[in-house]
């Protein structure tokens, strides 16, 4: 086993096969032990070369609701002034974000950033599809 700093995307594919190669290796083997080496160095590799993806926006209002305390959708509807309906439309999935909702989402700390991102929306039969 020679594992070496990743320097490019071909050699990064290479590291991704061999540790699904390894996966569920025990811990303590020659294989867990080489597992574990390629995460840390796949990890590097990643950090410094490849852009993180956005936050989901649904998911980071789900985040700041849990921040804030909120226990339910109708403190939140509450709070932005919008109907339960609607919240748990937006929550679920089923109505994408308008601008009027990123406001009001913006105004109790959920960066518009975030929330402008594509996300998935679920489709009548309960399947998520992009907005």
């Amino acid at each position: 086993m020679t594992i070496t700093r990743i320097k490019n995307e071909k050699q990064h594919r290479k590291a991704l096969a061999r540790m699904e190669a390894l996966w569920g290796a025990k811990r303590d083997t020659p294989e867990g032990d080489e597992l574990d080496l390629l995460m840390l160095v796949v990890d590097a590799y990643e950090r410094e070369n490849l852009e993180p993806l956005p936050p989901d926006p649904i998911d980071a209002i789900e985040y700041r609701m849990e921040q804030m305390g909120l226990e339910n959708p109708a403190a939140l509807a509450e709070l932005v002034e919008l109907t339960r309906g609607r919240i748990s439309e937006l929550l679920n999935r089923k109505r994408a974000l308008t601008l009027d909702h990123i406001r009001r989402f913006s105004r109790i700390g959920v960066p518009a950033e975030v929330l402008i991102a594509d996300y998935e929306l679920a489709d009548s039969d309960g399947l998520r599809t992009r907005s």
